[in-house]
């Protein structure tokens, strides 16, 4: 997906130490998702997604590593960050500091971002809303995997001209792909909002558009 952006600063002034952008994959999924996880067992290997730095220090340094991801889609990204003391000569590797990102990313297909469209083109029929959502590891959404659909909450609010006016029940139609339908019979501006929710994980994600229909 791009990767993450990894910033590393001094906690007393603020210094960037290091910075640059993850490589690697999403990693083995196996041990990481079905490996039951016992103490001092690796969940990384050496294809999975890091960013190596080498800290010039002479003296125990107190730390802030910021993360900010998906780098390239800025409609989904979050930030987190955690802190550590780094000493001179002791290395932190294996599988290093681990930080984890919450979310979906969520990409509204159809209709497009400020899109006009004519009333009478969809004039009492059924109006397609299409999104694609994926992990923020960029691991597939589909019915049974790992990341089960049947899971995933996803729904589309609807706004006319501001006010509410309906929900959209979406569903998979294809790995990472949901669809919904909403009848339009007025012509307005109009705002869409879909959502995932993951009540196991309480994982979310929204994406929004704005769009016209006309007379």
């Amino acid at each position: 997906l791009g990767g993450a952006y990894v910033i590393i600063r001094n906690k007393t002034n603020n210094r960037i130490l290091a910075e640059g952008k993850t490589v690697g994959n999403t990693g083995n999924t196996d041990l990481i998702m079905k490996t039951p996880k016992e103490r001092g067992n690796l969940i990384s290997d050496e294809q999975a997604a890091k960013f190596l730095a080498t800290i010039d220090i002479n003296e125990p340094t107190f730390i802030n590593i910021e993360i900010i991801s998906p780098f390239n889609n800025k409609q989904a990204q979050s930030t987190v960050s955690t802190e550590l003391w780094l000493i001179p000569g002791k290395d932190i590797l294996g599988d290093g500091i681990i930080l984890e990102i919450p979310g979906f990313i969520i990409d509204i297909l159809k209709p497009r971002t400020h899109h006009y469209i004519s009333l009478n083109s969809i004039k009492e029929k059924p109006f397609l809303v299409k999104a694609n959502i994926v992990m923020m590891c960029g691991c597939t959404i589909r019915k049974g995997g790992i990341w089960n659909s049947d899971e995933i909450e996803v729904k589309g609010i609807l706004k006319k001209d501001g006010e509410y006016f309906e929900d959209i029940d979406m569903s998979l139609v294809e790995t990472n792909l949901f669809e919904g339908n909403v009848n339009l019979n007025s012509a307005g501006n109009y705002e869409l909002i879909i959502y995932a929710y993951d009540s196991k994980s309480g994982n979310t994600g929204v994406d929004k558009v704005n769009y016209v229909i006309y007379n």
